[in-house]
């Protein structure tokens, strides 16, 4: 079990934590397209939990590599950018009837998955393994994730109709690169 806490190991502790993040995020993706929309949700927080973990445990033990880096970075865009635009678009795009209006919900969630995948490779390249900033520059992907999924509870509950939903995921996107500061909890 030594390798748990060697920080060579692409199967350390933190890196074991990442993986059962990719994991929720894959079966998340499953569920919602079963429209099973509560499971997938709370796959999703697991996957959310594992993510503020592995950090957490990279840190304490040392194990902070460039492979774990990478890889809590595939992790954060399965889980925090594709199941949010997913459940957006499954749950409540593909559910109105939009008629011609579907292009543009096709159009705003792939600009939010660009968005998303940019902001993590930015984030990747201006990384160094183990150092935290005070500051991120531009809504971190899991921040991103939430406030969808708040679009998601107020469409599914009545409170914005999805003319709505579009434009918050739109800027929502906008604001995943954009020069807004959000610290570093």
């Amino acid at each position: 079990m030594k390798f748990l806490f060697t920080p060579s190991s692409q199967f350390n502790l933190a890196n074991m934590f990442t993986f059962v993040n990719i994991t929720a995020g894959i079966l998340a993706i499953y569920y919602i397209s079963q429209n099973n929309f509560f499971l997938a949700i709370v796959l999703a927080w697991i996957g959310g939990a594992f993510d503020i973990f592995d950090g957490k445990i990279a840190r304490k033990f040392n194990l902070s590599n460039e492979f774990g880096i990478q890889l809590d970075s595939f992790a954060d865009f399965l889980s925090f950018v594709l199941v949010p635009v997913f459940l957006v678009f499954q749950a409540i795009y593909s559910q109105a009837e939009l008629g011609i209006w579907i292009l543009l919900t096709a159009i705003i969630s792939i600009h939010y998955i660009i968005a998303g995948l940019r902001r993590l490779i930015y984030f990747n390249i201006n990384s160094d393994a183990g150092e935290i900033e005070n500051y991120f520059l531009g809504v971190p992907t899991p921040l991103g994730a939430i406030l969808l999924w708040l679009v998601y509870l107020g469409a599914t509950y009545g409170y914005i109709n999805v003319y709505v939903v579009m434009i918050l995921m739109t800027l929502i996107g906008l604001s995943l690169n954009s020069k807004i500061k959000v610290k570093h909890l």
